[in-house]
């Protein structure tokens, strides 16, 4: 395996799984304000499956040659980066409801075409990731669409969430393709399958259309069917605003970061008890 081709998946593959594990942090903080039981077991559920995603992805970085505490390491030292989204708050249930639709809809879309990646651990572990978040996206989903039929209130609280999520999500395929360091040559190795204007287009496409059956509007002045190209025109995306979270000056950057250091220094006991039970175990085995 070509080492700069490794390299590319390392990285890629283990920004995956931070991001899903951070992902846990701004839905769980729902968990316990749901408004039904019912809402709550869904929530459970679902961060529950982030998780699950998250150790699929480390483990499939580990085929590569690096271990799961150096990739942790990574993240903790700013080294390695995880989805911009996330670094966003969750001021209402109905943003519970929007980071389904939106940014489910959106990991979705980038992928599914990571089910045909080339390197084929992540590729199968895409798999069944993808059947598990197209379940995400249509709770969330439905989240929106029972507050989009609520009261007055809860109609505003649905157009709002839409308001304050739909860029960044559009931001979650990353920079055009004639600013992106990486998207050409990890075109050409076939880790990636569709460019980020070409993902970024279809989403786009498809929002344009959902959003109808919500009776809500997506915060775009520009946005309009193209005859001639046979998809949606949109506005541009506020780059300053892209590039100034990525750097880590983002409204939760620090207490999403600041979460997970803490949550790694507290579970060293688990993951002591753990190795010592194996060693026990195999101690056992060849006596």
């Amino acid at each position: 395996m070509p080492d700069a081709y490794r390299k590319t998946n390392i990285r890629q593959v283990s920004q995956h799984a931070h991001s899903e594990i951070v992902g846990m942090l701004p839905e769980g903080a729902w968990i316990s304000r749901a408004p039904s039981l019912k809402r709550k077991a869904i929530l459970i559920a679902k961060v529950q499956d982030e998780a699950g995603h998250g150790l699929y992805l480390y483990s499939a970085c580990e085929t590569l040659g690096i271990t799961r505490e150096e990739t942790i390491n990574d993240l903790h030292s700013g080294k390695a980066k995880y989805s911009s989204i996330f670094n966003y708050p969750t001021k209402t249930w109905a943003d519970i409801g929007a980071i389904g639709w939106l940014v489910d809809g959106a990991a979705i879309m980038n992928q599914v075409m990571l089910t045909r990646t080339s390197y084929g651990p992540y590729a199968r572990a895409m798999v069944r990731i993808c059947k598990e978040e197209s379940f995400h996206q249509r709770q969330g989903f439905e989240i929106l669409l029972v507050l989009s039929k609520g009261a007055d209130e809860q109609k505003a609280m649905c157009q709002d969430a839409i308001d304050r999520w739909w860029w960044p999500s559009l931001m979650m395929f990353g920079p055009h393709d004639s600013e992106s360091t990486n998207s050409e040559q990890s075109m050409k190795w076939k880790i990636k399958r569709k460019t980020n204007d070409e993902l970024r287009q279809n989403f786009v496409d498809m929002c344009a259309e959902q959003v109808k059956v919500l009776g809500m509007k997506l915060p775009d002045n520009k946005l309009k069917w193209n005859e001639e190209r046979m998809h949606y025109d949109f506005g541009e995306i506020n780059w300053d605003e892209f590039w100034n979270v990525v750097k880590g000056n983002g409204p939760c950057n620090k207490e999403r970061l600041d979460a997970r250091k803490k949550a790694w220094d507290e579970g060293e006991w688990v993951r002591e008890a753990a190795a010592a039970h194996t060693e026990k175990r195999k101690n056992r085995k060849a006596a």
